[in-house]
């Protein structure tokens, strides 16, 4: 409990010293005629909640035990991630470099999570699976970050319910303590993303999110610690609205890589404001 509760400080203070920075440097998102918000506010939040996610499994590897190789990956990967994503908030970057960037990081990735030694059913064909599912998490999470708190309230949920379901299970104790960590800088977030929002995530935070999500599913499947089918119950929401909304996108025509405001969340924000 003292570690969460250190995650959850550690990303309240270090969110709001970038804050100050971002406000400093004009790291702003200036609303356009796509965008759910009126005012200007500083984004690229989660670079500040990943460093604070990363220092924080760092004192939980110091304090209890080593982290497995899985887990150490996935932290390095997400860092990784959200440096690009931040590249992206400030300067923007092309779009087939970003995703060049994440299809070799999901590849990379499942290369250690999913094990070779599974046959060709469960090894080579899974490990497909896994990248195109790394992959997914990433776009999906990045798709519905698009109104205030809806991303850290998705992830706080989704990871304590996978934690209390992953405790039943046997040597399930690492596993539990990496979504209450996640969950726990995700609040320390939210406090700054709160409507109305003061500070956005940005790529930097909602590409590694989505992507850390999307590996927790994988070492819960591997791992028989939690049925992936109990993810896609978690994550539902989000699957739907950001996979209805695309495919509908691409068979209607639609420039579906530009940003827009059409997902079902954003109707219903606009609705209910």
């Amino acid at each position: 409990m003292l570690i969460l509760f250190a995650s959850f400080c550690l990303s309240l203070v270090v969110c709001g010293v970038y804050l100050k920075i971002a406000r400093a440097q004009n790291i702003l998102d200036i609303p356009n005629e796509r965008s759910s918000h009126t005012l200007a506010t500083p984004r690229g939040g989660g670079i500040g909640l990943m460093l604070s996610f990363s220092l924080g499994c760092l004192l939980a590897g110091y304090f209890y035990s080593s982290w497995d190789s899985a887990y150490v990956t996935l932290v390095l990967a997400a860092l990784s991630l959200s440096v690009i994503g931040f590249l992206d908030d400030v300067n923007g970057l092309p779009m087939r470099l970003r995703f060049f960037a994440y299809s070799v990081t999901c590849v990379l990735v499942t290369c250690v999570l999913v094990p070779s030694s599974s046959g060709f059913f469960l090894g080579t064909l899974g490990a497909v699976f896994a990248a195109l599912t790394l992959f997914w998490a990433l776009n999906l999470f990045n798709f519905m970050d698009g109104i205030d708190g809806i991303a850290a309230v998705q992830t706080i949920m989704v990871c304590i319910m996978a934690a209390v379901l992953a405790s039943r299970a046997v040597d399930s104790a690492g596993y539990v303590l990496f979504c209450l960590l996640l969950a726990g800088c995700h609040a320390g977030f939210l406090v700054w993303n709160f409507p109305p929002a003061r500070l956005f995530l940005g790529d930097s935070g909602s590409v590694p999110t989505g992507f850390l999500l999307g590996g927790l599913a994988i070492i819960g499947s591997v791992d028989g610690v939690i049925h992936p089918a109990s993810w896609l119950v978690l994550m539902a929401v989000f699957i739907t609205d950001a996979t209805c909304t695309l495919l509908w996108r691409i068979v209607t025509g639609q420039p579906f890589t530009e940003a827009h405001r059409l997902h079902g969340y954003q109707r219903l924000s606009r609705r209910w404001d």
